[in-house]
């Protein structure tokens, strides 16, 4: 059996690579279960295959569902357990210690943390979630970064070797993708007919700096005429609204919030656009080159660049930058040839991203976390 430990299935992109492992080793006849925090009525629960068992440990928090995860692992004793998100992670590994098991233990990390800790708001998470990370992620049997840039960091922060990190991309691109990015949608910027439309999906978050891409939309809207639509919601709508009255683009910028299916918007956009002030591995990239949009992104820490490689599948331009990202995105709407280019480039490089290829490596790992309990190493 094995089990995946995630917070819950609501929206976020840490829940959807997870879905997607899933429906991949089920797909191979691996037997999974998933445990949550709290099942709620989240947006990923329908994709779960019927083969996956769903336990529900109705807490509030990673530390209070303790109790719970420490005798789902007595009971029912998993061959390996695969975490997804700092909190998880830290109540696995303590769970496994209360457990007095040896059930191999990955741990996944999204997160560039010496650039996410000093935004913390709680105290928890600055300080004692550091503190906890450097005791307990070293007893894990392997930590995998969804970018080597995310390991890298997690290396310095947690003062550790090599020898149990690995990188494996997130599983993003599969037929199912390409299939949603054809299904009907209805937003009147894509009537026929309508100015071009600049795209960016996330959460309003701070991390994501949309206050520098409605700036740099201010400045695009001098040359020509375009839309900008956001697609996500957060605690920095209130702020993004009032910047929108202030730079007076209010009746060409669109936030419906989040929406169930953003393939076919992609799929639609004339560019996307990526305005972050840190990223681990940003999932949109990879939809967006999936898809064929060109793409305009910052080069945030560490994710955007590792994804374009340089600039050989999309343009990069430095962060808190209007003026560079307006240039950036300009050049796109603007010049046909480069379009088509990055068009066909991105699908190519699209497939080092696929739901199959990170199923694979996360096979070969169970494997070996396997085979090390059979020699009890």
């Amino acid at each position: 059996m094995i089990t995946f430990f995630i917070p819950h299935l609501y929206v976020g992109g840490a829940e959807r690579v997870t879905v997607s492992l899933i429906k991949g080793l089920v797909a191979r006849g691996e037997p999974v279960d998933l445990v949550l925090i709290n099942r709620g009525t989240g947006a990923f629960e329908k994709e779960i295959p019927k083969e996956c068992r769903i336990i529900d440990l109705d807490a509030r928090r990673a530390l209070t569902a303790l109790p719970s995860l420490v005798r789902y692992l007595k009971d029912e004793r998993p061959e390996v357990l695969i975490t997804a998100g700092t909190h998880v992670s830290i109540a696995a590994l303590i769970a496994r210690l209360l457990s007095r098991s040896k059930i191999p233990v990955i741990v996944t990390e999204h997160t560039i943390f010496s650039l996410a800790f000093p935004f913390a708001e709680r105290r928890f998470t600055s300080k004692l979630l550091p503190f906890l990370m450097r005791r307990l992620y070293p007893t894990a049997t392997y930590i995998v970064g969804v970018s080597q840039g995310v390991v890298e960091d997690l290396r310095k922060i947690l003062g550790m070797g090599p020898e149990k990190f690995r990188v494996i991309y997130n599983a993003i691109v599969d037929e199912a993708l390409l299939r949603k990015a054809e299904e009907p949608f209805a937003h009147p910027f894509f009537r026929e007919g309508e100015p071009p439309v600049i795209l960016a999906v996330g959460r309003l978050h701070v991390s994501k700096d949309y206050p520098t891409l409605l700036r740099a939309f201010a400045l695009i809207r001098r040359k020509v005429h375009a839309r900008l639509l956001i697609l996500g919601d957060g605690e920095k709508r209130k702020e993004l609204e009032e910047l929108a009255r202030t730079l007076s683009i209010s009746e060409d910028l669109s936030m419906p919030g989040f929406v169930d299916n953003p393939y076919p918007y992609i799929a639609h956009a004339a560019v996307l656009v990526l305005s972050s002030r840190w990223e681990a591995l940003s999932t949109v990239l990879v939809e967006a080159l999936a898809l064929g949009t060109p793409i305009v992104s910052t080069d945030c820490p560490t994710g955007p660049r590792e994804i374009l490689k340089q600039e050989e599948f999309g343009l990069l331009v430095p962060p808190q930058d209007p003026e560079s990202l307006a240039r950036a995105i300009l050049s796109v709407l603007q010049d046909n040839n480069l379009r088509r280019i990055l068009r066909d480039k991105g699908r190519r490089r699209a497939q080092d991203f696929s739901v199959d290829k990170a199923v694979e490596e996360y096979m070969r790992l169970i494997a070996q976390c396997k085979s090390a309990i059979a020699y009890g190493e």
